[in-house]
């Protein structure tokens, strides 16, 4: 998700009419590379971000799954949904298959909120107890004893509104727009599900609405069946996909479309939904769609789901946009003609090899989802016009009020620091272990995870089979303890030599407050009178340090960090003491 959310609305507006820089939108409001220089990118987005530090919180009710529900293995959603705009009710049959991986189950337990009249229940096609109390619905299974079940649920209501959105009946220019935006927890809002993300399936979904209106979901469509004035449609899915990807638009869309072909000379569909109004707009803005899906391929690896399509539909959520699997969904304010929202269709696009292929384990490992997505902006941005987009990217994306641990963010789920400092661990990463084996990690991490789910700890092991090196330290102080940036003081003094060289004298000091000691490498960058500079790399590991450099020359300035890829406040006191 690209928020995505009301921050993004807010610095965008913000750095339009402050900077008029900022060309890209999400949680931090990127800065064209072209337009401003490095310096100015820092301090313009840490002056915004100042102003929204925290994103919304949503409260994670650890009562929501039970433990029986880690018992059970969903294996295949069959969802038909009657969908009533006018009266904002859903008529809906879900059969559900699935495996219990404990013989003594006494009853299953299943995601599914209360104010939904369940009108028929059976179980294995006989009727069985249950049990719907708030947001948990219990199927009890009395002495009898299953491997594989398979329950029907018949249900009709209006879903409540909760999270983000939920299930929405809204409405544009006087037109219906149905749409749902399930993450992290609320699929349950509109369908029983096991709404655990690690619990992929597949899922054939029938979306019946009035005969005018176009029905969307995930996968592919296997048919439209008209009765009367009301048309089906049926998708389904080639690949597993989690709970909270599974979608649905239904409105009065215009369809266009493109193609993307793989490198195996595969053609894929590239399907567009526009609302009427804004199809040229659309058209504009949707045009890049190939070459993003291109290069992702390149450096990750090929689009995962290739058997299936890739799409875009504008819908009413207009804090951002949300990467349902292979249909992402797109508020309609970012559809303008104008390319501003670049950023955001690549971010989304990007959670097609990060969150969707390759699942979180848990919600604590949602920076898995949204930092790499993040990063991938910066690296869409890095192969369009070179490192130095890369740098002014990732110092759009500086903070030095990241709080809490990117691992387990609690209730901020999508914050700045799940965002941008996950970005930032990735771009640390690579200065760490170097171009080769840091795309090499992601190349293999996608690959072994690829329709599965994955901890920070599986991506952990993946980094130090591949570099070869133990990284615990890394880890520790930027994911799973740490909540600092470093902040390091410099000072450094030139003595002259009797041989006529000059030996620069540094002394570095580790300022932060609460994290002892950050363990990086840095490099010292010198600058001579005549144009020309050098730089050397050190390795720091205490609190503070000294380290001597001996050059023929007489450096008139020192920079430390010169190429931005630590997470660093570095203040020269040289400058500051005198």
């Amino acid at each position: 998700m690209r928020l995505k959310k009301i921050m993004i609305i807010k610095e965008k507006i913000l750095g339009i009419t402050l900077f008029s820089l900022f060309m890209s939108i999400g949680w931090i409001t990127g800065i064209s590379p072209l337009k401003t220089s490095l310096k100015t990118s820092q301090e313009a987005s840490l002056s915004i971000k100042r102003m929204f530090a925290d994103g919304p919180v949503l409260n994670l009710n650890n009562d929501y799954v039970s433990s029986n529900q880690y018992k059970i293995d969903i294996l295949h959603y069959d969802l038909e949904l009657d969908l009533y705009p006018k009266e904002k009710m859903i008529k809906g049959i879900a059969e559900i298959t699935g495996v219990t991986m404990e013989p003594e189950l006494d009853r299953i337990d299943l995601n599914f909120y209360n104010n939904l009249k369940i009108k028929e229940l059976t179980l294995n096609n006989l009727s069985a107890k249950f049990e719907n109390e708030g947001t948990k619905l219990s199927v009890f299974l009395d002495d009898v004893r299953m491997d594989t079940f398979k329950l029907k649920v018949v249900y009709e209501g209006t879903p409540k509104l909760a999270g983000l959105s939920a299930f929405v009946f809204g409405e544009i220019d006087g037109r219906s727009a149905v749409y749902n935006l399930s993450e992290p927890s609320y699929a349950s809002t509109w369908f029983p599900c096991n709404d655990i993300p690690s619990d992929k399936v597949l899922l054939d979904i029938k979306i019946t609405n009035d005969s005018s209106q176009t029905s969307i979901s995930n996968g592919f469509l296997v048919s439209k069946e008209l009765n009367r004035d009301r048309m089906t449609y049926h998708w389904k899915t080639y690949y597993p996909i989690s709970t909270y990807l599974i979608c649905l638009y239904s409105s009065k869309y215009v369809e266009f479309e493109d193609k993307y072909i793989s490198a195996d000379g595969d053609t894929m569909p590239i399907q567009y939904y526009a609302f009427p109004n804004q199809l040229d707009e659309a058209k504009i803005d949707f045009k890049d769609t190939p070459k993003m899906i291109a290069f992702f391929s390149k450096t990750f690896g090929e689009y995962p789901f290739i058997k299936e399509k890739y799409g875009i539909a504008e819908f009413l959520w207009q804090m951002g946009a949300m990467e349902h699997q292979t249909i992402t969904g797109i508020g309609s304010n970012f559809v303008g003609g104008k390319n501003f929202f670049e950023d955001v269709y690549v971010h989304e696009l990007a959670h097609h090899w990060w969150g969707n292929a390759v699942g979180p384990a848990t919600w604590k490992d949602i920076w898995l989802n949204e930092g790499f997505a993040t990063y991938s902006e910066a690296l869409y941005a890095e192969s369009k016009s070179g490192k130095e987009a890369l740098q002014s990217t990732m110092l759009s994306k500086f903070s030095d009020e990241f709080s809490n641990t990117l691992y387990n963010p609690g209730e901020n789920l999508f914050s700045p620091t799940v965002y941008d400092k996950g970005a930032w661990v990735l771009h640390m990463l690579r200065w760490e272990v170097g171009d080769s084996i840091f795309f090499e990690i992601l190349r293999t991490y996608f690959e072994k995870f690829k329709y599965k789910s994955a901890s920070t700890n599986d991506f952990i092991h993946v980094c130090e089979n591949l570099s070869k090196r133990d990284l615990t330290k890394f880890f520790d102080q930027w994911v799973y303890s740490g909540e600092e940036n470093i902040e390091l003081d410099y000072k450094w003094i030139i003595k002259k030599e009797s041989d006529g060289k000059n030996l620069i004298i540094l002394s570095l000091t580790q300022s932060q407050e609460n994290y002892s000691t950050f363990e990086f490498k840095l490099e010292v960058k010198l600058e001579y009178d005549n144009g020309t500079s050098s730089s050397k790399i050190f390795y720091i590991n205490e609190k503070e340090t000294t380290i001597e450099i001996l050059v023929n020359e007489q450096p008139n300035q020192l920079v430390l960090d010169p190429n931005s890829w630590l997470l660093a406040n570095i203040k020269d006191r040289n400058s500051y003491e005198d």
